[in-house]
């Protein structure tokens, strides 16, 4: 199972995992350079936002991938080793992605 380092603030993922992550936002990167040249171009506002939602799409799914992984491995582990300050860090993480 992935795990937490003792330091708090790190994780370690595999190379198959940030691969996957990396490719991810690779694809949001090209999202966003389209639509910056889409705005060079002058091109109707109708298919700019229609570029911008699913570019937002994209990284909605990016951050429910992050959050998941982080309750399935970080979260599970501060529990089990009796951390509970990690609901605190949960609900805060959740006010964000309201």
């Amino acid at each position: 199972m992935e795990h937490c380092e003792s330091c708090e603030r790190s994780k370690i993922r595999t190379p198959e995992e940030k691969r996957l992550l990396e490719n991810r936002i690779s694809r949001i990167v090209g999202q966003l350079n389209g639509v910056k040249k889409m705005i060079e171009e002058d091109r109707y506002c109708d298919d700019v936002l229609i570029q911008l939602a699913a570019a937002m799409s994209a990284v909605k799914s990016l951050a429910g991938e992050v959050l998941n992984r982080h309750m399935h491995t970080c979260v599970v582990e501060k529990i089990g080793a009796g951390d509970l300050s990690v609901v605190d860090e949960l609900v805060e993480l959740f006010k964000r992605f309201a």
